[in-house]
Parts: C-alpha cells; structure tokens; sequence
C-alpha cells in the first residue's frame, strides 16, 4: 500500500534527480522540487502542475543545513510536513588524486555529504514527530569500489554517505522513518556522458559484466518502491544498481 504523501527531491533540475521527481509526482505525491537552479525546478514543476498543486520548484543551496531548514518551511506552507526525502543533489567531478586542490576537496565534501547528513537531520526530526517518513540518499558506485571514472572526492564523499545513512536509519527507526541508500554504477545520463571523455566511454561500457548503462527509470522505481509504504522493514540498507561492476 502506498499513500500519495509529499515528496522533496533535491538535485530536480535535471538528471536523475529529475526522472526520480517525474515518478513520484505519476504516482501520485506531492513534489517540491529543490534545485540550485530555480528556474529549471521551476519548469518542470510547471510542466507536471500547471497550477501548482501538485508540484512546485525552490531554488535551494543543499550544501548547508540552512538550506534544508529552509525548504522544510517551504514544503510545510504548501502542503504539509513531508513524508519523502529524496537525497539527491551532488558534484560530480573528475580530478587527478595526487594533485586534487583542498578547495576542490572541501567544496565536494560539503555540498555531497553536508546535503546527506543535514537533510537526514532536519527532515527526519520532522518526520519522527509525525511518525512516520521514507528518506533516500543516492549514493555512488564510487562509494563502494573507490572510483573509476570520477574523482577521490567523489568517491570519498559517497562512501560518507553509506555511513551516514546507516547512523540516521538507527536513530529513526523506532519513530517510523526508514533511512535507505540507492547505488547506481554508470547509467544513460548526461553526467556521465559529461564526465567520461568519449574515448572512454565505450571501454566503460565494455568493462560492464551486463554491457549497457544502466536505466535512471529504474533507479526511479527503486526510490518509489523504497519510499512506499510497506518498505517499513527496510532500513539502513544500500541497494545496489550497477550492473554487476560490484558484486558482495
């Protein structure tokens, strides 16, 4: 059984984040869709509800707890306390492990992990005082088997965020939020076809046990299924999308 409820998926711009946002606002939720570009969740909020009933855009810098505690406020004049929490929003960036910048480091830390952890903090306390809430955090691959094609602070920052989810999904679970990951290994989006030089990307694809990208649809219908309600006996939990490129 799912109830519609009231869905926020930051990173709604454009990607994953946006085909995550399109399935759970055709499944009937509420969408707030946060971006740091406005006028892109602004768009397509638009174009999944024209008047606004259903779906809404809020320009959102994720990176910092303010942020949450701002969009929290947001999603509660429109529609309510949120049921859904989808973690979305990420740099993803390539970079030469040995001469990778502080700046560049800290800057990919804090927008990757600060927007786990505090979305964790201020959603899931919202949440807990109802008694009941789903949250996602999209991980990484990289996370997992310390990168391929991106670089040591991408992976760092995902393998944070593995742990991270674990330490929340304790800390909820009795209060009826479940606190999962999603880790997808290279899928068919303009991320990666930005980021893998195109010289590259077909050795990429060949070096995948099943020989294709992956389908962000499908990433979509996990986070529905893991954000439903009967997903309560799951928590803490990653599961893994990545075409075989890590098997445990």
């Amino acid at each position: 059984m799912t109830t519609n409820g009231i869905a926020v998926v930051t990173g709604a711009a454009g990607g994953m984040g946006a085909v995550i946002a399109r399935k759970l606002h055709t499944d009937g939720r509420r969408v707030l869709l946060a971006d740091l570009d406005g006028g892109a969740v602004d768009a397509l909020a638009s174009e999944l509800s024209a008047d606004g009933s259903t779906a809404r855009g809020v320009e959102l810098d994720v990176g910092h707890k303010a942020g949450f505690e701002e969009g929290l406020a947001v999603c509660e004049e429109f529609w309510g306390t949120p049921t859904i929490l989808v973690n979305n929003a990420a740099v993803t960036q390539a970079a030469d492990l040995m001469t990778l910048a502080e700046d560049d480091f800290t800057s990919v830390l804090n927008t990757n992990v600060n927007s786990i952890f505090f979305g964790c903090q201020v959603f899931g306390a919202a949440m807990a005082d109802k008694g009941f809430g789903r949250i996602v955090n999209m991980a990484s691959l990289a996370g997992q088997n310390g990168g391929t094609a991106t670089g040591g602070h991408y992976a760092a920052s995902k393998g944070a965020i593995l742990t991270t989810t674990k330490v929340f999904a304790r800390e909820l679970a009795s209060r009826g939020v479940t606190v999962n990951a999603v880790s997808p290994g290279p899928h068919d989006l303009p991320v990666v076809r930005r980021t893998v030089p195109a010289d590259k990307l077909e050795g990429i694809i060949a070096g995948i046990p099943v020989g294709r990208l992956g389908s962000p649809s499908f990433i979509a219908d996990t986070v529905a299924l893991l954000t439903s309600d009967d997903a309560f006996f799951v928590t803490g939990a990653c599961w893994d999308v990545n075409g075989g490129l890590y098997v445990r």
